[in-house]
């Protein structure tokens, strides 16, 4: 079946480095868009990044230049390096399956997430 799972998420300072991993098996890895949200109590699931199957990288405005994804298919593995950390990217970051057609920045579009990974960020 299906797996994703997250990991290297933790505490760190504002201004610091973070670099999350997710782990996919059960499906034909290096066929699939991948993307990472995050969430916050109360909030609905945001968009982050996603890196489609050709390696092309989306991102959204708030991490623009800042988060980096990427992908090694011979590992099945998508990683999303985190760079000059904020508070406001404190959050329950997940990683997720991307298979239908309403756009890369909506969570419907995604089939199958992990358990996710906190991040939290103090100044």
């Amino acid at each position: 079946q299906v797996q994703l799972e997250e990991s290297g998420g933790g505490l760190v300072q504002a201004g610091g480095s973070l670099r999350l991993s997710c782990a996919a098996s059960g499906f034909t890895f290096r066929s699939y868009a991948m993307g990472w949200f995050r969430q916050t109590p109360g909030k609905e699931r945001e968009f982050v990044a996603t890196v489609r199957s050709d390696a092309n990288e989306y991102y959204a405005g708030s991490v623009k230049g800042r988060f980096t994804i990427s992908r090694d298919n011979a590992k099945n593995t998508v990683y999303l390096q985190m760079n000059s950390l904020k508070p406001e990217d404190t959050a329950l970051y997940y990683c997720g399956r991307y298979t239908h057609s309403f756009g890369y920045t909506r969570a419907e579009s995604y089939d199958y997430w992990g358990q996710g990974t906190q991040v939290t960020v103090f100044s």
